[in-house]
C-alpha cells in the first residue's frame, strides 16, 4: 500500500517493487499502479524467479523481473529496458 501511495505523491518515473511486501505482493501494487499512473515504468525483484511469476508480473504492468541474486549486475540494464520504450 505504501508504494501505491508514494505514487501518487511522488509520480516517479520508475517503481522498483518487491515481490513480498506488508501489506499486498508485488504483482497487486503493480495492478494499482498501472492503474493510476500508467506511463510509470515498474521492475519488480523477488527470490522466486520463477515463469509463472514472471508471466504474472509482465500481465500486471511489469518490465522486468530481476532476481535478487543477481540484482547487482542486471537493475540498471532492467531500468534502461523499462524505460526505452517511453513508458
Amino acid at each position: 500500500m505504501v508504494a501505491v501511495q508514494k505514487v501518487k505523491e511522488l509520480h516517479p518515473d520508475v517503481v522498483i517493487l518487491d515481490f513480498q511486501m506488508p501489506v499486498m505482493n508485488g504483482i497487486e501494487a503493480a495492478r494499482q499502479i498501472a492503474l493510476l499512473a500508467p506511463n510509470t515504468a515498474m521492475v519488480m525483484l523477488t527470490m522466486h524467479n520463477v515463469e509463472e511469476l514472471s508471466k504474472q508480473a509482465r500481465a500486471a504492468g511489469i518490465k522486468d523481473v530481476l532476481s535478487k541474486s543477481d540484482v547487482v549486475d542486471h537493475l540498471l540494464a532492467s531500468l534502461n529496458v523499462a524505460l526505452a520504450d517511453g513508458t
